[in-house]
């Protein structure tokens, strides 16, 4: 239980791109969560050259709308994340939800999972017009 505890809860790691402490669990999670927009943008680079680049904040709940946003306004917009699977803690479900309800004209979801490994598009996850795309982080 020591060892578990200090995983969770001491500051022993670091955020992957702010200079902060983070337990190792949120150091992983923040790790995977910049890995997964990474590979997104990829993808969303060779589908979209005239997007003019894009804006990554991902996690960043507040400070963007988006977890990736093109610079070209309205054009695209999408989520990331990593999980073990994409239905765990309805992550895929909310941002579908998300992104349903958004006005881009290109809308995606990207994650990562060993339950679907590859860069793929997932077309048996989309709802609403939104993209499902499956990237290796």
């Amino acid at each position: 239980m020591d060892l578990l505890r200090s995983l969770k809860f001491e500051a022993v790691g670091f955020h992957p791109i702010a200079d902060r402490g983070l337990n190792v669990i949120e150091q992983i999670n923040q790790t995977f969560t910049y890995a997964v927009a990474l590979a997104a943008t990829r993808v969303l680079l060779d589908l979209h050259p005239d997007a003019g680049g894009f804006v990554l904040a991902p996690g960043a709940h507040m400070s963007r709308p988006l977890d990736i946003m093109s610079m070209e306004e309205g054009l695209v917009g999408a989520e990331t994340f990593a999980a073990v699977h994409p239905r765990n803690n309805r992550k895929l479900a909310s941002d579908l939800a998300k992104l349903v309800a958004r006005s881009e004209r290109y809308r995606y979801v990207f994650f990562a999972s060993p339950a679907y490994p590859g860069i793929e598009r997932r077309a048996e996850l989309e709802q609403g017009g939104v993209q499902v795309w499956s990237v290796d982080a």
